[in-house]
């Protein structure tokens, strides 16, 4: 059976649209399953689904006369009388094939929807002259609410914040505190949350890591020194949740600072590594400039290094947050931090293992100072209170 993404009806709405659908991701999180998802549901005998690591269906677009393009997917089925629908996955095993994709857009009547596993990559392969001619959506692994979808477990989460703290149920909590732990430890891969077995759920894990390394770090990267690139990502995993010493991770790796930044560049634009920056209002002074990591996948993270379960429940607190807008977290040189801020929104939330009221009234305080609308603070375990909100509820 297959199960629909949150992301699906979205990238459904575009369809019918005349704009270059991008659907990009890290590696296994489901891509080529949505896309086949989408391709299924077409109303149309024009369309044809193209795999661009086969060699053979590289070739269609290996023309120097791009019109020809069209010849050679009549042998797909595919005519130029009415609208058709090409989708192609894994566009970055043959990016020679952008510029095929733009001229065949601007000439005919074609509907593209393609996939690529780098943003890094694909904004090379996509640039400014493209404008207007495309839409990009991010696929990410599974967050707590889709997870349960994956589990079979249909459950209405509330939208607004305010709303999520009131509908705290002890019962509730019970029945969801394993399928919590269990995404706690193996994170959203859609493959390892469809599994059983814990030990195959970590082959899967293993398997995923390796592949990072093979088809992006290999094919997409031009360092020279793979090897001290392996040894800062394991680096970034330990410190997950923390603020990021360029100069400290530079010494410790050997290599300049530059070398650390564009490693940072390319994990983050393969989603490996995900960076938020500080929120700043001009009439504090806090600590600017310096961004936290956190690490694209709770399984991942606890597959490959020795973080404690309160780094695991941030990165995933992290994860479960995005959703809701562009994140940030603040923090003065006296102190006084909040792990989270929504900035469009105005919402400073803190997260805690085990909340309590005194945790409410703190990060009113320190919020009240940023002018920030609503505080709540995320609990790991159940706390009755106003303003804490079950970290299963998001």
């Amino acid at each position: 059976m297959k199960i629909k993404r949150r992301l699906h009806n979205q990238i459904k709405k575009y369809i019918d649209k005349p704009e270059i659908i991008i659907l990009t991701g890290m590696r296994r999180v489901g891509k080529t399953t949505l896309l086949n998802m989408l391709y299924e549901e077409i109303e149309s005998d024009n369309k044809v689904f193209l795999d661009l690591e086969n060699p053979l269906e590289q070739k269609i677009f290996d023309e120097i006369d791009y019109n020809n393009i069209l010849i050679n997917l009549k042998e797909f089925g595919i005519n130029s009388e009415t609208k058709a629908f090409i989708f192609i996955d894994e566009i970055q095993a043959a990016p020679e094939t952008v510029k095929a994709i733009k001229y065949i857009y601007d000439h005919y009547e074609i509907k593209f929807v393609l996939t690529g596993s780098s943003s890094f990559y694909l904004k090379k392969l996509f640039p400014e002259s493209l404008a207007g001619r495309k839409i990009i959506f991010e696929l990410f692994p599974l967050d707590f609410e889709e997870f349960l979808l994956f589990k079979g477990i249909k459950r209405d989460f509330q939208i607004g914040f305010g709303e999520k703290y009131k509908q705290k149920n002890i019962i509730s909590y019970e029945k969801l505190k394993p399928f919590y732990n269990e995404y706690l430890n193996y994170g959203g891969f859609p493959q390892v949350v469809l599994e059983d077995e814990a030990e195959v759920k970590k082959q899967h894990l293993k398997d995923i890591f390796r592949s990072y390394f093979e088809k992006e770090v290999a094919m997409l990267a031009d360092f020279k020194k793979v090897k001290v690139f392996r040894d800062l990502l394991l680096l970034l995993l330990e410190r997950v949740g923390s603020k990021l010493d360029i100069s400290k991770l530079a010494s410790i790796a050997g290599v300049s600072r530059d070398t650390v930044y564009s490693y940072l560049a390319f994990l983050e634009g393969t989603y490996f590594i995900f960076l938020i920056s500080p929120y700043s209002k001009n009439v504090d002074r806090e600590i600017s400039g310096t961004r936290k990591v956190y690490i694209c996948d709770n399984g991942i993270l606890q597959m490959f290094s020795s973080v404690n379960a309160g780094a695991l429940f941030e990165n995933a607190m992290y994860h479960n947050l995005k959703k809701y807008g562009d994140l940030s977290y603040y923090q003065k040189r006296s102190g006084a931090e909040i792990d989270f801020i929504l900035p469009k929104e105005k919402i400073a939330i803190e997260i805690k293992q085990t909340a309590n009221q005194h945790d409410v009234v703190r990060l009113k305080k320190v919020s009240a100072a940023l002018s920030l609308r609503e505080n709540y603070v995320v609990s790991q375990k159940f706390a009755k209170g106003d303003d804490i909100i079950l970290a299963q509820d998001l």
